[in-house]
């Protein structure tokens, strides 16, 4: 048991699972806003043992360094790998404090958005950000069936979308930093990153943050007329070379702004930013809430 825990900025927990954690301390204190500085994150950490976030808050070493107290550091958020995270993960671990995250909550929620912009995309339904009816996309409505769309990072979340999409009869190829047998037994084929921008209509970014692999190679690669839905926490792309190829005959689709990489792009009228995380929903807070309280019992448990 923790002598002190704090949740240094809104987890995203169900209200039972926020109330189960008094069960691992003396004393829980949680914050409902975001902290506004390193100095503000050592306030509110103290003398804890334990330190709860989400993934809008980096937890560095400036701020790590002056929290001796810290054992456990619990990311109410996915964890990857330690660069992507939004912990300085290697110096915590070198303090000898144990950093836990989730992986794999919010993914159907995502699924479900690219999907179903994709048909309002091909179909035409709806308006276009300024309230303009839009069209569809090759003029002619179209089903997703027959189109080519290539996946980019393969893990859970790209594994599913590209389910998905094939279940709809999307031509379906892929590019990760491994072979995927299990999706090339689907019918799924890797091509190399350059081949997969060419021979693709539609491109979606599944990719961990601050991970980057759409640079201006790749977008002459991509070429004109496409669509790229990017479904990250940060861009999977250049800013410069992304400028040059939006300004072309060309869509892309993020959820979120730090999808998209900056308020500047917005009113671009090749951008569809509905600016609200698409994995936020019930059944993901549940399944975030569960595997949050699952880690920290386990430490408890080991100590």
């Amino acid at each position: 048991m923790f002598k002190k825990l704090v949740a240094i900025e809104p987890l995203n927990l169900i209200p039972s699972a926020e109330k189960a954690l008094e069960s691992f301390a003396g004393n829980v204190t949680m914050y409902d806003d975001k902290p506004s500085s390193v100095d503000e994150i050592v306030k509110r950490i103290g003398d804890a043992d334990a330190v709860l976030l989400s993934y809008t808050t980096f937890l560095g070493r400036d701020a790590i360094e002056q929290c001796p107290n810290i054992k456990y550091i619990g990311m109410c958020c996915s964890l990857y790998t330690p660069e992507s995270a939004n912990v300085d993960i290697n110096y915590a671990n070198s303090r000898g404090i144990l950093v836990t995250g989730v992986r794999d909550y919010g993914d159907e929620g995502v699924v479900e958005y690219v999907v179903s912009e994709l048909i309002r995309c091909l179909h035409g339904f709806g308006n276009n950000p300024d309230g303009t009816p839009r069209k569809p996309w090759s003029d002619t409505p179209r089903e997703i069936t027959g189109i080519k769309a290539g996946i980019i990072g393969l893990g859970k979340s790209g594994g599913m979308i590209a389910d998905a999409l094939h279940f709809f009869g999307a031509d379906v190829s892929y590019f990760s930093r491994t072979r995927k047998p299990e999706a090339e037994e689907k019918g799924y084929r890797f091509l190399p990153l350059k081949e997969l921008l060419e021979e693709n209509e539609v491109i979606i970014t599944c990719l961990n943050r601050n991970t980057i692999l759409l640079h201006e190679a790749e977008f002459e690669s991509f070429g004109n007329r496409k669509i790229l839905f990017n479904t990250g926490l940060s861009p999977a792309w250049d800013a410069e070379p992304f400028v040059k190829w939006l300004a072309g005959d060309n869509l892309v689709y993020c959820d979120t702004l730090i999808a998209l990489g900056g308020e500047e792009f917005l009113a671009h009228p090749n951008v569809i930013c509905m600016n609200v995380s698409t994995g936020r929903t019930i059944q993901a807070f549940d399944r975030l809430s569960e595997k949050v309280l699952a880690n920290i019992t386990n430490y408890i448990k080991k100590q």
